[in-house]
């Protein structure tokens, strides 16, 4: 009978570190290989016994895990900041954390986190490049703003935006350097360019097959738009990976870090440990939805009373959350009024 492999995986650029080990903790193989599909594939055919292996969550984990997935029995994924807890040590270098992923993928104590599938990563991936043309954006927008403000030339700052007022202004304004027209003409077809590319690619995500029932779906919640809805889709993947409401609440940073000692219990700020492409986003949601939905409306007068805006700004983001995910998890369109929510 074949025994079991198990192998850790230390994850850079250039090079993956390696360490294989028996069941009962021997080192059968570790050393150095190039991160590369050629490489990798010589190192795989080496491999003569069944194995499962883990690395850590990187930049580059994506392509490895869907590269070497099909060979092993199963290929798990590290959460970075758990693992450092974990197998933080005095002595660190590749080598030694490749053998620490591969001890505690042995003994089951590997703190796993969520890989979406390759289909939703590379929606993901469009999506979050949609919202770097949208910041590039707002940078050149701001930019007109301040070329105007720092020669004194007088303007309208909510009009700005339109592309007839824009040229109007430059016909009539008094007192401009031709350079700073030329910037201001350059900053203005930045602008554009990005706005319309960010546009296709919305375009481009909200008719994909695999998405356009489930954001239509979503929408159905009046003050969730278009983004929120892409957003939350995309970022959460399987919604029943979470157990709870409050499970989802807490992945999307919408909850206060918690330390608890000797009965005693503090609350902090908003816990940095959360998915920063949806946080932002569905509290921006939330500053909105208020203005379209009647039961969020109620939400956020009502934490108003016991607090200030931040306070019911992420009481209603929370609702929000429970909301989006009862209707993943249902399938259905949302229905108001009607305790529409998970535990």
């Amino acid at each position: 009978m074949k025994s079991m492999y198990y192998v850790g995986l230390d994850v850079h650029k250039k090079t993956i570190a390696y360490c294989r080990k028996q069941e009962d903790g021997r080192i059968v193989d570790e050393g150095v290989v190039e991160a590369s599909r050629k490489e990798l594939s010589k190192w795989v055919r080496d491999i003569d016994e069944p194995w499962v292996g883990a690395l850590e969550a990187t930049l580059f984990t994506g392509w490895i895990y869907d590269f070497l997935k099909p060979h092993c029995m199963e290929l798990k994924v590290a959460h970075p900041k758990m693992l450092k807890a974990i197998a933080g040590s005095k002595k660190k270098n590749d080598r030694v954390d490749a053998e620490k992923i591969a001890d505690l993928l042995r003994c089951n104590f590997l703190p796993e986190c969520y890989m979406a599938p390759e289909s939703i990563r590379e929606l993901r991936r469009v999506l979050r490049y949609r919202n770097l043309m949208v910041r590039e954006s707002v940078k050149f927008q701001n930019k007109m703003g301040g070329l105007l403000m720092e020669v004194g030339a007088q303007y309208n700052k909510k009009r700005l935006r339109g592309r007839k007022y824009f040229n109007e202004l430059l016909e009539t304004v008094e007192h401009v350097p031709e350079s700073v027209i030329e910037m201001l003409k350059i900053s203005r077809a930045g602008k554009e360019m990005f706005e319309a590319v960010q546009r296709k690619l919305l375009a481009a995500l909200k008719e994909h097959p695999d998405l356009k029932r489930r954001v239509g779906l979503l929408m159905t919640i009046r003050g969730v738009g278009e983004v929120t809805a892409l957003t939350w889709a995309l970022e959460i993947g399987d919604p029943t990976r979470f157990s709870s409401r409050k499970h989802a609440v807490s992945y999307c940073g919408l909850c206060s870090a918690q330390r608890e000692s000797a009965g005693k219990t503090m609350r902090g700020p908003i816990s940095k440990q959360r998915n920063k492409h949806l946080q932002p986003v569905l509290v921006q949601a939330a500053k909105l939805a208020p203005l379209w939905n009647e039961e969020l409306a109620a939400v956020h007068e009502r934490e108003l009373t016991r607090g200030n805006r931040n306070r019911a700004t992420l009481a209603v983001a929370r609702k929000l959350v429970g909301y989006m995910l009862a209707v993943d998890l249902r399938q259905t369109a949302f229905e108001p009024g009607s305790g529409f929510l998970v535990a």
